[in-house]
């Protein structure tokens, strides 16, 4: 890495740390105010977007987004592979509103995670993956009804570029519960964004969105097999753009 390239990120750092924590302090006090559209747009979308502008400005990065075509016009489950922390942001302000997984005790942490719980997400306690499950079906199936997206990345943590985790069934499961269809997402941003260290590259992050996938039937069974098909759309769209390499699944040992 060169010192330049050090410094730009470094200033990356510490303009997104400074802007998460005047934008969360802000939130606090004025989001409690708004309805829940407004709210997420003032907290999620418009801090997302400036956190994807530093990463353009200081890091180099872009974004080549494929097949938007292909979003419906209702809210339903996404799909997506999970490399770094880039496709959060992105995620967020591309689809709105919208919610995701999260560790409950993220919620506890001043300013941010008070910020975070007005947006209505699905947090859940990872020690106990039997609740953990009852709570993605029961609060993501009320919010499908409300019009929000729900973002699961069925892999369950992040996994390093080239690799892909194991799918569990949980999004396809909610799914299939509500009677709508999942919508796939493969994306290339562990390359420039990495699982571990500080350190970033430029390039260009390619984001596939594929069509919809409606189950075909209902039970356990439509479940699963909804599940391996978006499984198997995202594991061939990562290897058209080049960011597969290893094809067998690294088992990630998260039920969620």
């Amino acid at each position: 890495m060169s010192p330049l390239l050090a410094i730009r990120i470094t200033v990356f750092y510490v303009l997104l740390a400074l802007s998460a924590l005047i934008w969360c302090t802000l939130g606090f006090f004025v989001c409690p105010f708004l309805k829940f559209p407004a709210r997420y747009r003032f907290i999620n979308v418009y801090w997302c977007r400036f956190a994807l502008l530093l990463t353009r400005i200081f890091l180099g990065i872009q974004v080549r987004v494929t097949g938007a075509e292909n979003i419906p016009a209702t809210p339903c489950v996404i799909l997506s592979n999970h490399q770094s922390t880039w496709e959060t942001f992105f995620l967020s302000a591309y689809f709105q509103p919208l919610s995701q997984v999260l560790k409950k005790e993220l919620l506890y942490v001043p300013f941010f995670g008070w910020a975070m719980a007005m947006l209505r997400p699905i947090a859940i306690n990872r020690d106990n993956p039997k609740e953990a499950l009852r709570q993605v079906a029961s609060k993501g199936d009320v919010l499908l009804k409300d019009g929000v997206w729900v973002l699961i990345f069925p892999e369950g943590t992040r996994v390093p570029y080239g690799s892909i985790g194991k799918f569990t069934r949980s999004g396809a499961a909610l799914a299939v519960n509500a009677g709508l269809p999942v919508l796939p997402i493969a994306h290339n941003a562990g390359k420039f964004w990495p699982k571990e260290g500080w350190g970033k590259r430029p390039g260009v992050i390619d984001v596939m969105i594929g069509a919809p996938l409606f189950a075909e039937g209902s039970g356990p069974r439509a479940t699963a097999e909804l599940n391996d098909r978006a499984a198997a759309w995202i594991t061939d769209a990562q290897r058209r753009m080049g960011a597969l390499v290893d094809p067998v699944p690294v088992n990630t040992g998260n039920p969620i």
